[in-house]
């Protein structure tokens, strides 16, 4: 197997990213790729991908009751096609929830929101079968009190972490914490708050210190974060932290501007409600990034005026704010132009067109299922899956509980399944969050396809 070279990779992703163009809504190929909601700094895969590791919550009495790494197998070709091809469970429960891959593509980091332990898997020796690399058990202590790591993101060299809350109060007050690609800390940068703005200028109301997703724009030199809230309120009972008054105050409500070369926090701009995941814009004129907050369902757009100041305001709602549809991941297009948006309470997934980001404006909808939770979709924009699970307390009770694996396909105008797993049925967990693999990034190719060149060459005559 040959090295994996992951800069040509790189500028094969971003050609195609560019060439995509502006395709028309109602085209054939419409562009959404979770491969865009990666780091810039990380090889993409821009044909089919071979699997999507789903990172499991495991469930008391359910299967072996442990968070697990799940391999489905997505490639039409396979004729493991819509299965459940291996799965590795990591002992115990740890609130799985995210997952991230080094800039290499060889690793993938995964946390416990819970434990605070870091699990990393080696996805290219075998991209069929990931194994259990390392796990980092002393996260609390090495980061200086930072507790739930969430995003693990790629930088050069490095994994950049999200920290939902600290030691001391269990409180939404963190930072972000570095590691090298091999487990290394590195180090903390904490966030601002209205005590020690540490050299930010600080917007309008808040600096509450609260973390939750990070992305960078390297043209621009700017790292964004957004926030959620502390461990006292992620692992409560999601009814009852509805009506503890107190608790429903513990939300983050800021967006913070970092220079990303020295990783110094330089803005904190308002965004109430809780804004969760940010994606950022690929197109070299576009200039922002956008986020959708979970308590006021908005998008709000962070942008770069013409001036050259960074700026941030709500710019649509989602669904009707009023019920509190509680939106959570958003997936955003090649080119820029569509936003896909999902809601939680009311399980379903819906289209925004981004052509004008000051302006979004929804054009399709659909109901996933009971709960609905992350979307992914392929670099070629074809495939779109989703998967059910929030937290292990906030999850949906009883029939409404539906745990799932769901692939679908866009045909220009809808969305059509094309396979469901029941994680419940299967008695794997809680289907939390996605990352693809493939053969093709390891200079490999699909074992159907070995199989077939080898039984396809002809006798060397003499």
């Amino acid at each position: 197997m040959r090295p994996f070279n992951k800069k040509p990779a790189k500028s094969i992703a971003l050609a195609s990213a560019l060439a995509l163009g502006t395709t028309l809504f109602g085209a054939v190929l419409p562009l959404q790729a979770d491969e865009t909601c990666q780091s810039p700094y990380m090889a993409k895969i821009v044909g089919q991908e071979d699997f999507v590791y789903v990172w499991t919550l495991g469930i008391e009495g359910l299967g072996d009751g442990q968070d697990k790494l799940v391999t489905i197998d997505v490639n039409p070709k396979s004729s493991n096609y819509g299965k459940v091809v291996h799965s590795l469970s990591v002992g115990g429960r740890n609130e799985a929830h995210h997952s991230g891959f080094t800039d290499d593509r060889h690793y993938l980091w995964a946390g416990g929101l819970d434990t605070n332990k870091l699990f990393i898997f080696d996805v290219h020796s075998d991209p069929a079968k990931p194994k259990l690399h390392k796990v980092i058990t002393d996260f609390v202590e090495k980061s200086g009190g930072v507790v739930g790591p969430h995003t693990t993101y790629a930088l050069p060299g490095r994994i950049m972490i999200t920290g939902l809350s600290n030691n001391k109060d269990h409180g939404g007050r963190t930072a972000l914490v570095e590691y090298t690609n091999e487990g290394e800390y590195v180090a903390t940068h904490w966030m601002p708050t209205d005590q020690n703005l540490r050299g930010a200028e600080k917007t309008g109301k808040y600096a509450d210190g609260y973390n939750y997703d990070v992305r960078v724009l390297p043209r621009r030199n700017i790292m964004l974060t957004s926030s959620f809230t502390g461990w006292s309120n992620y692992m409560m009972d999601f009814g009852k932290m509805l009506q503890d008054k107190e608790a429903m105050k513990r939300f983050g409500n800021t967006v913070v501007l970092w220079n990303l070369h020295s990783k110094k926090p330089k803005k904190v701009f308002d965004v109430p409600g809780a804004p969760l995941e940010i994606r950022c814009a690929w197109q070299p004129n576009h200039n922002w990034c956008v986020t959708s907050t979970a308590l006021t369902s908005k998008l709000h757009l962070i942008y770069e005026d013409e001036n050259g100041e960074w700026q941030a305001k709500a710019v649509a709602d989602i669904g009707d704010p009023s019920k509190v549809p509680l939106p959570v991941d958003i997936s955003i297009s090649s080119d820029d132009s569509r936003l896909w948006v999902n809601t939680f309470m009311d399980g379903k997934t819906r289209l925004f067109d981004m052509t004008d980001p000051h302006n979004p404006k929804q054009v399709y909808e659909k109901k996933i299922g009971r709960q609905v939770n992350m979307a992914s979709s392929s670099w070629d924009s074809t495939r779109i899956y989703y998967t059910s699970s929030l937290l292990a307390n906030w999850d949906k009770k009883g029939e409404d509980n539906e745990q799932f694996f769901k692939s679908y396909v866009w045909d220009g105008s809808k969305l059509v399944e094309k396979f469901a797993i029941d994680f419940n049925k299967e008695k794997l967990g809680r289907a939390h969050q996605m990352r693809f693999g493939a053969y093709s990034l390891y200079g490999a190719v699909r074992p159907e396809e070995r199989e077939v060149s080898v039984a396809s060459l002809e006798p060397i005559s003499k």
